[in-house]
């Protein structure tokens, strides 16, 4: 998948992919697929895709589906995705710049 967000290019194929993490049943209105993906300049970004009640679901007047895309995340906004959704944090502290013992 790529698009163009804010004028920057997000392209699964050329960037790294960190996990993925999905929930439901593909067809159900709440599913979701995710993966997450790091640039090679260090953005993060999500690569997904839903059903109409999850965050990619799209709507207009009385109708709703679900549709796929790209959302932009932060540095911080990528750790946390990973702290909930992947198991282990050694396949992902890798990642992140800056990660301390507490």
């Amino acid at each position: 998948m790529k698009r163009i967000v804010d004028g920057k290019r997000y392209n699964t194929e050329t960037a790294q992919k960190i996990g993925e993490a999905s929930s439901g049943n593909y067809g159900d209105f709440r599913y979701w697929d995710e993966t997450l993906y790091k640039t090679k300049k260090g953005a993060f970004f999500i690569a997904g895709e839903g059903g109409a009640a999850s965050r990619w679901g799209k709507s207009s007047g009385n109708e709703s589906w679900g549709d796929e895309g790209i959302i932009v995340l932060s540095r911080d906004e990528a750790l946390a995705w990973c702290s909930e959704y992947l198991d282990d944090a050694d396949e992902y502290e890798g990642f992140f710049d800056g990660i301390e013992d507490a």
